[in-house]
């Protein structure tokens, strides 16, 4: 727990993930490929650590199928999340912020069918992912 708010502290942003979703893992993988510089750490929904982070500090929250993005001060949830993060990407991916001209009641009831379906579209995994040697810095 003191960890995440030491990175935060230092400026970096968290996203949190469900490490079992095949298309949450896919999208982990887009992101560390496609990021501008190092602003991003990773951490798994499933783990104790985020549970514990979640409950002392945002107790009031839902996370059922939802990515979240820990700023200092600031938690997002699913497209508010997902289209700050695409701010972070490099060019062309990053114009993808642009969605935040669609009206959230429009938004996100699109982020929560595709979400509701994750598991069915894309599979899920037995475990969380693993981080790969070259990863690993980035994983909480």
């Amino acid at each position: 727990m003191e960890k995440a708010q030491e990175l935060l502290d230092q400026g970096h942003l968290i996203i949190l993930f469900d490490g079992v979703c095949n298309l949450c893992n896919s999208s982990v993988d887009f992101i560390v490929q496609n990021r501008r510089d190092d602003t991003f750490r990773f951490a798994s929904l499933q783990s104790d650590w985020v549970e514990d982070y979640l409950q002392k500090n945002y107790s009031d929250i839902d996370i059922k199928d939802s990515i979240i993005l820990l700023k200092p001060e600031e938690l997002l949830q699913q497209s508010d999340a997902a289209l700050t993060i695409s701010r972070y990407l490099q060019f062309p991916y990053n114009l993808l912020s642009a969605g935040f001209i669609i009206p959230k009641i429009i938004r996100e009831p699109i982020y929560e069918w595709i979400a509701r379906n994750r598991y069915k579209w894309f599979g899920k995994k037995e475990s969380c992912r693993i981080p790969s040697p070259d990863e690993r810095g980035l994983f909480v």
